[in-house]
């Protein structure tokens, strides 16, 4: 046995105390994929969260004008508080880019917050759209999954132009082919097995406060996902016991952690990685760690709600299907 972290919490391998109250087996989900994009095709830039700054903001800007024929509104720039403008201005510009005909694809300029504010007042997504983003945006991956859609957790545009090529690459080839993507690897199994099941989730933080709201999707069969950013070892251990309690880990089939950017406690003497191990341990499910996906120096783009093959063992993610259709 091995304490989880400061709550002192005892976690036995393969036990899966809390789980038990679930009662009713739910039917999987099949999520519907978006269209193939073209290079030359229209595509929006919204900011539904948090303002940003125009210099990161204009980098990612260059890559994907490059690629696609970009359109924005001029209000994006502003500022209000801690959010791009106001609700009602972030709203109008989601929603217009929701329903015009003309867009194919729809780029997050940043994270931060704000996204969740909006989702009550949104109409039903079309399945043809791409939506692109992470972190805060995981809230509209949620809302599109809910609808049984897939979507792309990749980076926004004010990370995208610090990447690599190969990572804005790998999103093009995402969005524009249906070819399944190729497979990430990971660093360390937590616990050892395979599982099968569409991918779902984005940021732990963000994931949690949808629990309970209409835009948490089926969980039923899933391979779950998560990262996050400036989370402290038992913040961490906090969102994932409220995991727990509400039965997710009873009805998902295994885990795959990204990154978990400066989330260590000052002077610990246990890191975020050993509270992260002790609770994957608790749940009994193949989990492995270190793949390379969130607020780190990398952030590889990957879809959600397509069907993936978790290898704990080996740390390796296979995509078994595309995120993109030519119908």
């Amino acid at each position: 046995m091995q304490a989880a972290g400061p709550s002192g919490r005892q976690a036995l391998a393969g036990s899966r105390p809390l789980s038990n109250h679930r009662k009713t087996l739910a039917t999987q989900t099949i999520f519907h994929k978006a269209h193939i994009l073209f290079p030359g095709d229209p595509v929006a830039v919204i900011a539904p969260a948090g303002p940003f700054d125009r210099e990161s903001f204009d980098a990612g800007l260059a890559i994907i004008s490059e690629r696609y024929r970009v359109q924005y509104d001029p209000g994006i720039f502003e500022r209000y508080r801690y959010l791009a403008g106001d609700d009602a201005r972030r709203l109008a510009e989601l929603s217009d880019a929701l329903a015009s005909p003309e867009v194919k694809a729809i780029f997050c300029a940043r994270g931060g917050y704000g996204t969740m504010r909006l989702l009550q007042k949104l109409a039903a997504p079309k399945a043809n759209q791409s939506i692109i983003g992470f972190s805060d945006i995981t809230a509209l991956h949620q809302w599109r999954q809910s609808h049984g859609l897939m979507s792309i957790h990749g980076p926004v545009l004010t990370q995208l132009g610090r990447l690599g090529h190969p990572t804005s690459e790998r999103l093009f080839a995402l969005l524009e082919s249906d070819a399944p993507a190729a497979p990430l690897l990971g660093t360390t199994a937590f616990v050892e097995g395979t599982a099968e099941g569409p991918l779902l989730g984005g940021n732990l933080s963000m994931f949690t406060r949808l629990l309970g709201t209409p835009f948490m999707p089926n969980l039923e069969g899933a391979i779950l996902f998560f990262e996050d950013v400036g989370e402290r070892p038992y913040r961490l251990d906090r969102m994932w016991t409220h995991l727990e309690l509400a039965g997710v880990f009873s009805q998902v089939k295994g885990i795959a952690l990204g990154s978990f950017t400066h989330c260590e406690e000052r002077d610990a003497n246990y890191s975020s990685q050993d509270v992260l191990r002790d609770l994957a341990v608790a749940t009994g499910l193949p989990c492995a760690t270190g793949f390379p996906i969130g607020h780190g120096d990398v952030n590889e783009p990957v879809p959600l709600g397509v069907r993936v093959r978790l290898d704990a063992t080996t740390a390796q993610l296979t995509f078994l299907e595309s995120a993109a259709s030519k119908e």
